[in-house]
């Protein structure tokens, strides 16, 4: 299986974009606003950065509950869909399509978040760097949450090479290997719906829950408190996902 290092570029566009957005359930998308609320400790009115948003499917649903909301992602075929979506609900959020890794703003938000297992698209430098962007962007004291599957404690512990799914008339596979030597698992997806078929390369750097807390560490955080599952409990070995909230120095 080949990889691609930048293979975030082009990725998500197509039946890519389609089959995420069929995916993800709007009740799973509440518990997670809710999750965020909570764990941010922000009131409503407070300013939030959603970086990389996707569809901004958790952007309009903060916006909803009025948080004032910025999304930044680079695929434009997402942020047309957080676009219409917007339009549809009649909130107004901020998108900016642009390199999560260089963002413009300084000491801007109260909060921001990294959802949809979106840490770890870069090599190590890239992945410092956008840690470093979001803590530039947060004002003193601001909160940050990354919530992603792809850890080392979660991902490796029930490792699966082949995973498939059906959503939205769109069949998703995941061909996955683990490379020890680069820390990454590289990824082969395939979607298809009758005759249109897209396949793309992807990989994902696996770090352990201590590698990430010590690049946050780097980039100006602290007080790290870190969970399993939205349900709140302690994460460890084997919990489905990281859900990592920090706090940038004051």
């Amino acid at each position: 299986m080949s990889h691609q290092l930048n293979w975030w570029e082009n990725f998500f566009s197509g039946l890519f974009v389609e089959v995420w957005r069929a995916a993800m359930r709007p009740e799973a998308t509440r518990e997670e606003a809710d999750f965020l609320e909570a764990q941010l400790g922000l009131a409503r009115g407070a300013s939030l950065l959603d970086v990389p948003c996707g569809d901004g499917r958790l952007a309009l649903e903060l916006a909803s509950r009025g948080y004032r909301m910025t999304g930044v992602d680079l695929s434009g075929e997402f942020l047309r869909a957080a676009r219409e979506g917007a339009r549809d609900r009649g909130v107004e959020v901020v998108w900016k399509q642009g390199d999560m890794r260089h963002l413009a703003w300084s000491a801007e938000f109260d909060g921001a978040f990294s959802a949809g297992s979106s840490f770890g698209y870069f090599d190590d430098s890239g992945n410092a760097a956008y840690l470093q962007a979001v803590s530039r962007a947060l004002k003193p004291g601001g909160s940050f949450l990354i919530d992603s599957a792809w850890v080392a404690e979660s991902v490796l512990h029930n490792f699966h090479d082949r995973l498939e799914f059906d959503a939205g008339g769109i069949h998703f596979l995941a061909e996955n290997r683990y490379d020890p030597a680069r820390g990454r698992i590289d990824n082969r997806f395939t979607v298809s719906r009758g005759d249109q078929i897209e396949t793309r390369p992807a990989s994902h750097r696996i770090y352990t829950y201590r590698e990430i807390t010590r690049m946050l560490e780097q980039a100006g955080f602290l007080d790290f408190r870190a969970f399993g599952s939205l349900e709140g409990e302690p994460y460890g070995l084997g919990s489905p996902r990281l859900l990592l909230v920090a706090k940038k120095e004051a």
